[in-house]
């Protein structure tokens, strides 16, 4: 008798929905920052909180996306080349103004690759010693400037390039590096 006692109480918490689909912190980073960003435009702008006109705007968003939001983007296929569709996923639950966490909840269940996205950690560069860095990185300083290096070869020309471009893309960066 003791032992059935034990069964339905096992059976009856394996039952009872966990909070286990619950985001956990950290989790769905891109999903969560992507569509709270893109939440607030739609609140800016005005615009109509119909599926239609959320898909449209979503559309239009991800066309000008980069990096991992142009990922996530990819994921949901907002972009011209995805393979699959799921805005419906994400316009519909924004017209009923469903919080965007719970959406990437969804989002998970469909593919959870949406949620395995994260940003790439932003370098302090006032203080960063770009000597220090690997070539890879400074390239990726550049490209996130929209630059490229032509000719660099070594290291140094990379750095070099950088520093000469720091008073156009991070000016404070570029103040507190010549006050040190």
């Amino acid at each position: 008798m003791l032992c059935l006692g034990g069964f339905s109480v096992a059976l009856a918490l394996a039952l009872v929905p966990g909070s286990t689909d619950a985001l956990k912190e950290g989790e769905c980073e891109v999903c969560v920052s992507f569509l709270g960003k893109f939440y607030d435009s739609l609140k800016e702008n005005d615009v109509k909180f119909i599926n239609a006109d959320i898909e449209k705007a979503l559309m239009k968003t991800c066309k000008d996306a980069k990096g991992k939001d142009n990922r996530f983007c990819y994921y949901i296929g907002a972009t011209s080349d995805a393979a699959t569709k799921i805005i419906n996923e994400v316009s519909k639950p924004l017209s009923y103004h469903v919080p965007v966490e719970k959406i990437c909840e969804k989002l998970k269940k469909k593919d959870s690759q949406i949620c395995e996205l994260k940003y790439d950690k932003q370098l302090d560069l006032s203080t960063v010693d770009l000597k220090k860095l690997k070539v890879k990185d400074l390239k990726k300083i550049l490209e996130e400037w929209g630059e490229s290096c032509k000719g660099c070869a070594e290291k140094s020309d990379f750095i070099r390039k950088i520093t000469e471009l720091m008073p156009k893309y991070a000016p404070s960066a570029a103040k507190a590096r010549t006050e040190l």
